[in-house]
């Protein structure tokens, strides 16, 4: 398993690879709100059994804040290919007071883990060669990989027709991105694409349902 390697610009912690911040400088917990929460319609659809998938499990942030959320059990799978020690992920969470961390900490890096009614399953690897073996599919994806600009590997044509192989019908998919490429490649693989108003900054993001 290969760390990520990380530097921290104001107290954010950097991807060196990428060259990206793990989460919003202006508030990474309103991000995931706006974007993953809002842009799938949750947690208004969660029912027993409910499955969310992500790429870029990163920080965490997403799977705590869904947490927080989920008042019945839920499921969430996520691919992480470069995992952050435990140090690092300690510190990049002690930005967010408001979340409870300690369980994930408590935990990390287990590749099942539980996190109130969040039944979680990481996979460490490379989600392009990962996913094609899972035999589940989501309810609910969480694309949030690094920016597709430096890493377009994980928004490429073939990943995002997986992702779609691997979305129950009427599942949807929300991510803070609208490049063209990304839209495009979404909507290739069968999604009905929205671009929505984004995060703070980010004037646009993308949202859709699969068709």
């Amino acid at each position: 398993m290969e760390k990520a390697e990380i530097e921290w610009r104001d107290g954010v912690p950097v991807a060196r690879a990428f060259e990206d911040p793990y989460y919003s400088l202006q508030n990474g917990v309103a991000e995931t709100r706006h974007v993953f929460l809002s842009g799938n319609a949750l947690p208004d659809r969660f029912r027993p059994g409910f499955q969310i998938a992500e790429l870029g499990f990163g920080t965490g942030l997403n799977a705590l804040v869904t947490a927080q959320v989920a008042t019945i059990p839920v499921n969430y799978k996520a691919y992480e290919a470069f995992p952050l020690s435990r140090d690092d992920l300690a510190r990049a969470l002690a930005l967010f007071p408001e979340l409870d961390a300690t369980p994930l900490l408590d935990q990390w890096p287990a590749e099942l883990l539980t996190l109130g009614s969040l039944d979680v399953t990481l996979t460490f690897a490379d989600a392009r060669t990962a996913l094609p073996a899972w035999a589940g599919q989501a309810d609910a994806w969480y694309l949030d990989g690094f920016s597709p600009a430096r890493n377009p590997e994980l928004w490429g044509e073939t990943l995002m027709a997986d992702v779609a192989r691997h979305t129950a019908p009427g599942g949807t998919f929300a991510t803070y991105t609208a490049a063209g490429h990304v839209r495009r490649a979404l909507s290739a693989a069968g999604f009905e694409v929205m671009r929505v108003p984004g995060f703070g900054r980010k004037r646009h993001m993308s949202k859709g349902i699969l068709r």
